[in-house]
């Protein structure tokens, strides 16, 4: 099979690097990339399997991002995990408003985001 490729939005680098060395230790392909634009121009050119989005980007949000990769009919069922310090009921309602398949605040266990990674990537 395949490796698997999951795009990681992240504009602290360091973070960036923590989250691609622990999915690529398990076995994906990672891309990555620091704000949403970028996000969006890679989805257009590379077949990515899911997208693990921070939500405070520069530019445009996470939630903005998510939003039109669920609008867009070749993304629409791209499974999309947003990870964010935002932690306010509010927050979350607007990431399920925006498609979001899961929400995970930061600090966050990484054998839980690799579950349901692999729960989103099985569907």
């Amino acid at each position: 099979m395949d490796k698997r490729t999951i795009l990681v939005v992240e504009d602290e680098e360091s973070l960036l690097k923590l989250e691609s060395i622990l999915l690529t230790s398990k076995g994906f392909e990672v891309v990555g990339v620091p704000h949403g634009l970028a996000a969006l121009n890679v989805l257009e050119t590379e077949k990515i399997d899911l997208v693990l989005l921070d939500v405070m980007l520069p530019e445009i949000d996470g939630f903005e991002v998510c939003r039109r990769i669920k609008e867009n009919p070749r993304t629409r069922n791209l499974p999309v995990i947003l990870l964010t310090a935002k932690k306010s009921h509010e927050d979350m309602v607007r990431g399920n408003e925006v498609g979001a398949d899961w929400y995970v605040t930061k600090p966050f266990k990484s054998a839980k985001v690799i579950e349901m990674i692999e729960k989103l990537l099985a569907r």
